[in-house]
């Protein structure tokens, strides 16, 4: 059986990830969490939380947003009203905006 094809994410991404696992991780052992733990109070698999921790890319955004607020790790805004704040203005801007984007047409080059 042969390995699937490992997705190439950019090194900002890749940097990102890890800086996010390790953060992640710091704030666990800060709150003298356990893996264990802190996966059961995220309602994960210790498995993943190690692969949340070590940076893995090919993590699922939910799991590892609500493993950083467990930790106390605001990705956002410092508070709830902010968050708030902030997705209101961003569906208000999207109401302006096309609801898909369609490549654009091919100039017809039509004098002969």
């Amino acid at each position: 059986m042969t390995k699937p094809a490992l997705r190439p994410y950019s090194r900002y991404s890749r940097e990102a990830v890890q800086l996010l696992g390790r953060s992640i991780r710091r704030a666990r052992i800060e709150k003298k969490l356990t893996v264990a733990e802190l996966a059961t109070r995220a309602g994960l698999s210790r498995g993943l939380m190690q692969r949340i921790e070590q940076g893995d890319p090919g993590c699922g955004i939910g799991p590892v947003f609500e493993t950083a607020a467990i930790v106390g790790i605001r990705l956002f805004e410092a508070d709830q009203a902010g968050l708030s704040a902030m997705t209101a203005a961003n569906d208000a801007a999207l109401t302006l905006l096309p609801r898909a984007v369609r490549p654009a047409r091919p100039e017809i080059d039509d004098d002969f």
